[in-house]
């Protein structure tokens, strides 16, 4: 239960981590629940204990992650739990924050029982907060729509529209709720994308990031332009050993006239560089919106986390049709890392497939 209830922080919370509290009477019986809803706000336990009151004396407290014992914006958890008299606290994960880690320990001290019981699908919840914690790196989800049989787009391009409305609203609603949408110049070149959240709550200013590294970008793109005053400028990232000459210089200066941020690559154009310096501007969450050869660089890097797979019911039957990434070349399946089957929901006609890759120690 309070893994459902913190996911409700998704895309408020971030970059702090999401969690959910539960207070429960011994009996088990549940007495109030709460979430960190935004950051800087009241964390899970502050927030399920205002709702609990007077009851929360002698209760028990449930938290998917170690309660904080750190002032920051807000006060430390571990002393709202021992002024609201909690008897017993359960956490899932232990907190890798050396700032907020030793809650438990203070709980302890001032003679509550507390208990670290792993729970995977706390877990499962927290490695965006864990791999920022121990890499520095943001947390990268890519979503694509594919056909039944592993198309993404026609050979001539055509993609629209694979998936269903609802499937593509649901594509915009976890837009709202991202630091950074990420694309590559292919993409860009071809379907002049906005990459911006529609008709849904934004919850969030969502940064646009292009992986270019010849500065291809055309500096009438769709990306380029501002929606609203409060966007970030839109982030071009450039190989600066890739073009020397004169013209790509001047490509340069004329996106960054057009309001572009440039960003540099790492050396032979990898992403890992310029990943680490966004996620230390403050992006912890990216989603890729790409073609096959931006996805398959990230798989090549090792740096994607999770994917998003639409599945239409459709069977394109094209030998020479796109699929979702490329530029790999193993030889033996073993070879390949597996992943990890989330959930499987349906999105009208669509199936919606969840993949996870990352795997961060806890």
């Amino acid at each position: 239960m309070a893994v459902r209830v913190a996911s409700r922080g998704h895309g408020g919370a971030e970059p702090n981590p999401m969690v959910g509290c539960v207070i429960a009477d011994r009996n088990g019986n549940v007495i109030a629940d709460g979430y960190h809803r935004r950051c800087g706000g009241p964390h899970a336990e502050v927030d399920a204990l205002a709702a609990a009151g007077s009851r929360a004396r002698g209760a028990l407290a449930l938290v998917t992650l170690e309660p904080c014992n750190h002032r920051g914006r807000t006060g430390p958890c571990s002393e709202a739990l021992v002024a609201a008299g909690v008897s017993e606290v359960i956490y899932a994960v232990a907190d890798p924050n050396p700032l907020a880690k030793g809650g438990a320990a203070r709980l302890r001290e001032c003679g509550i029982r507390a208990f670290h019981v792993p729970h995977a699908a706390a877990t499962e919840l927290a490695l965006p907060f864990l791999k920022r914690m121990h890499t520095g790196l943001p947390w990268i989800s890519a979503k694509w729509a594919q056909s039944i049989d592993g198309a993404v787009a026609l050979a001539n391009g055509d993609s629209q529209w694979l998936s269903g409305t609802r499937s593509r609203r649901l594509v915009h609603r976890e837009r709202a709720r991202v630091d950074a949408i990420l694309t590559g110049i292919g993409t860009v070149l071809e379907d002049d994308p906005r990459l911006t959240a529609r008709e849904v709550r934004v919850h969030r200013a969502q940064r646009r990031v292009v992986f270019d590294p010849d500065a291809r970008t055309p500096p009438d793109a769709n990306v380029l332009k501002q929606d609203n005053e409060s966007a970030a400028p839109t982030t071009i990232l450039v190989d600066p050993t890739s073009g020397n000459d004169l013209s790509f210089a001047r490509r340069v200066d004329l996106l960054a006239a057009r309001g572009a941020r440039v960003m540099p690559l790492g050396p032979g154009g990898t992403l890992e560089t310029a990943l680490r310096a966004l996620a230390g501007e403050g992006v912890s969450t990216l989603l890729v919106e790409a073609g096959g050869g931006l996805v398959g660089r990230l798989l090549r890097e090792q740096l994607l986390d999770e994917a998003w797979v639409f599945v239409a019911p459709l069977l394109v039957a094209d030998d020479v049709a796109r699929r979702s990434a490329r530029g790999l070349a193993p030889e033996v399946l073993a070879a390949i890392p597996r992943g990890r089957l989330l959930s499987v929901r349906r999105r009208g006609e669509d199936a919606l497939l969840h993949y996870r890759w990352a795997r961060v120690a806890t």
